[in-house]
């Protein structure tokens, strides 16, 4: 007689891509499956980007425009040279550079005490924003603190810092300030050590540390966090928060802003800044001006007894050569040549300026050797016409023209050291304020709540969406029948995963000891799809065991937490239930919880039949469910193996076997220790328990290998805690199919 086929659920091939590429659906499966986490996870994001957004202080910006012009050369009169100095003047690059040095902000640091920080205590939370939210009702008020809190500020709280000294050890570090009454206080140390007391308006000293508090507005009992950073740390503090930038390129225009959350603060940063920066660019000009001035004054000094040297040497030669004037041809061209030197002399004074600021490969300093050059050949073509005169008129023509040379020369240095006294008095430099800080309260920069919002919750949705897609990919367990059926093991029954089945296989593991009532779900929800399914098992095990050697059955697994217990007591209970005597014992000697399900006490078990210390009737109980007989592991042993390998075991069994209609035994698993491998070898059916998602399919080959090499033949396997996927075959394997209620 042939033996029947197992019953169990039509076997369909998910859908395979015919060129190895990636398949979406399984994909957009997966997130479908996990939809109502996703929708959680991205609510959650929503209401914390939304709350953070509510609670975060507003941050403003303060903005102010300065238009930086051409500068004017530095000596008065020079034209050429002039427009040249004035083209290579640096423009914004240079400004923008000045404007975030060291020196200036280095300035504003000292002159706003930027390097002290006092902010009240908040809050956790609530507390910016309740601050927030205060409007004094007079000047200097101050919020009540609720519920005596008052160690936190609520609103309106003001510390103003004139002075504070620190040693080098508690710089950078927060110091907490206490207000208390009158305007009296007292500093702390970081770790809470007292050290000094003062009071409002008057210096204190203690501890080596100095303060001087201008103004103190707060509920007694407040603290205040006080933090002095050293000076370079707080001019690069400054430095991050301020952005310069040129508006256009070339344009000139430099536009400056700075945030903070208090805007009145931000504004007096930035208008302190800019005024820096315009008083240092008027007195960076002053100086230029004093440098040339400087310059001038010690060029007259030498120009002048060079003048005076040639006037006595012209009045001698006179005298001696009773020569008073000379020809028209001859002062034409003497006319000419005291021009030329006069330029001479001005163009060398200009190269004096140019060496001064420029390097010799400059264009400024090239076009003005050019010049130089053009200036010097004119003159020695006339010197040469000179030369063909005669010797009484040539002599009588250079001393004249040393004269009126040195007469131009002396007046220009006169003319020049005038216009840059004028010049150094009057600066004005060439930067100037366009549009002074201002800030838009009404607006602030940060946050900026709609970004925040769709960021974070975008952010959370891509970061539970990634989570899943990964936890897809990386969960190599068995997820399709025909994995388990490819493995050579058919399927005798695939086993929904219900909340109640959840709910069980918890309880029975984690039931306190002495619990007394039954945990089953055949008992507690026998309509639930679990169990229906245990009833389509039951009809498939009555046509496999058919040609059975024995009516012991072995439920295995590969592995703890596949559901082997849940397995064997709740189809135990369905055996029952159908009219059958069914007799369930627990063969887990180490770890066996079937007590805790069936509602008994361990002991008395097994483990103390196998051991002689009971008799197999003392052993076996009655259960909550008619016909259902059951057997605890009994007493840890310390030596399962040996016990379950006993001759005993085997009398054992069929001793029992014999009084039921069917054994259900419940063993440990077969990759964790032999005792499957030894009960099996007294069964006549096994059937292997695989979990959906949890076992491998390596896995559940190495528990077959594993039996078989103990000549244990598997019957089948038992799909387990099968979840319901969008994709694929468990899409519509099973229905909820309830009776219908009248």
């Amino acid at each position: 007689m042939s033996q029947p086929m197992p019953t169990r659920p039509p076997v369909v091939t998910p859908p395979q891509s015919d060129n190895g590429d990636l398949d979406l659906l399984p994909l957009l499966g997966t997130l479908v499956d996990h939809k109502w986490l996703i929708a959680a996870v991205v609510a959650l994001a929503f209401m914390l980007s939304a709350g953070y957004a509510l609670l975060a202080r507003p941050v403003y910006e303060a903005n102010a425009l300065v238009q930086v012009e051409p500068k004017t050369a530095p000596l008065p009169g020079l034209n050429a040279v002039s427009e040249l100095l004035a083209e290579s003047t640096p423009q914004a690059v240079t400004e923008i550079a000045l404007i975030r040095s060291r020196s200036i902000l280095g300035a504003a640091v000292a002159e706003l005490r930027l390097d002290i920080q006092a902010r009240p205590a908040r809050f956790p939370l609530l507390g910016n924003l309740l601050a927030r939210r205060y409007v004094p009702a007079a000047p200097g008020a101050v919020a009540s603190a609720p519920l005596g809190l008052s160690r936190y500020g609520w609103g309106g709280e003001r510390l103003d810092i004139e002075s504070l000294e620190l040693p080098d050890a508690l710089l950078g570090k927060p110091l907490q300030l206490i207000a208390g009454d009158d305007g009296s206080y007292a500093l702390r140390s970081p770790e809470g050590e007292p050290l000094l007391e003062g009071k409002t308006g008057a210096p204190a000293e203690g501890a080596g540390a100095s303060i001087e508090v201008a103004a103190l507005h707060a509920n007694p009992g407040t603290r205040f966090e006080l933090v002095k950073q050293p000076r370079l740390s707080a001019i690069s503090t400054l430095q991050a928060g301020l952005a310069v930038a040129e508006q256009a390129k070339d344009s000139g225009i430099i536009s400056l802003s700075y945030q903070l959350e208090e805007p009145a603060r931000a504004v007096a940063i930035l208008d302190t800044i800019v005024d820096l920066y315009a008083r240092q660019n008027v007195e960076r000009n002053s100086a230029e001006a004093a440098t040339s001035l400087a310059f001038v004054n010690r060029q007259l000094p030498q120009v002048r007894r060079d003048l005076e040297a040639a006037e006595e040497a012209l009045n001698a030669y006179r005298s001696r050569t009773q020569s008073v004037d000379i020809g028209l041809e001859t002062q034409a061209i003497l006319d000419q040549l005291v021009a030329t030197e006069a330029n001479l002399s001005n163009l060398r004074l200009q190269q004096a300026e140019v060496d001064r600021r420029f390097t010799r490969e400059h264009p400024a300093r090239r076009a003005l050797m050019r010049q130089i050059g053009e200036l010097e050949g004119t003159r020695d073509e006339l010197t040469r016409k000179i030369e063909g005169l005669p010797e009484t008129h040539q002599e009588l023509l250079r001393l004249t023209r040393d004269v009126e040379v040195g007469t131009l020369t002396y007046t220009n240095l006169l003319n020049q050291a005038q216009q840059l006294d004028i010049a150094r008095a009057g600066t004005v430099g060439n930067a100037r304020v366009i549009d002074a800080a201002a800030v838009d309260t009404a607006r602030p920069v940060k946050p900026r709540k709609a970004r925040i919002v769709m960021l974070g919750t975008f952010l959370g949705g891509f970061a539970v969406v990634a989570w899943v897609l990964l936890r897809h990919l990386l969960n190599r367990g068995v997820e399709d029948p025909q994995a388990i059926e490819q493995l050579g093991l058919p399927v005798y029954a695939s086993i929904p995963l219900s909340p109640f089945q959840r709910d069980h296989e918890s309880i029975g593991r984690h039931r306190p000891k002495g619990a007394r009532e039954p945990h089953l779900l055949a008992l507690d929800a026998p309509a639930d799809l679990a169990i229906e399914a245990l009833r389509s098992l039951r009809t498939s095990l009555h046509f496999g065991m058919l040609e059975a050697r024995n009516n012991v059955l072995m439920i295995a697994g590969s592995s703890p937490d596949a559901g082997k217990t849940f397995v064997a007591t709740n189809l135990a209970a369905v055996l029952a239930q159908a009219g059958q005597r069914v007799l369930l014992i627990d063969g887990d000697l180490r770890r066996g919880t079937l007590h805790r399900v069936m509602g008994f006490e361990p002991g008395n078990g097994l483990s103390d039949v196998l051991a002689g210390r009971l008799d197999a009737a003392g052993a076996i109980r009655h259960s909550a469910v008619e016909g259902l007989h059951f057997v605890s592991r009994g007493q840890v042993p310390p030596n399962p193996s040996e016990l379950l390998m006993h001759p005993g075991f085997g009398a054992l069994l069929e001793q029992v076997s014999t009084g039921y209609d069917l054994v259900v035994m419940d063993t440990p698993p077969i990759l964790a220790v032999t005792d499957a491998a030894i009960i099996g070898r007294h069964a006549g059916t096994s059937l292997l328990v695989a979990r959906f998602g949890f076992n491998r399919p390596r896995e559940l080959e190495l528990a077959r290998q594993r039996l078989e090499q103990n000549g244990i033949e598997l019957k089948g396997a038992i799909f387990n805690a099968v979840e319901k996927r969008t994709e694929g075959y468990y899409a519509y394997a099973y229905y909820d199919y309830r009776p219908e209620r009248t």
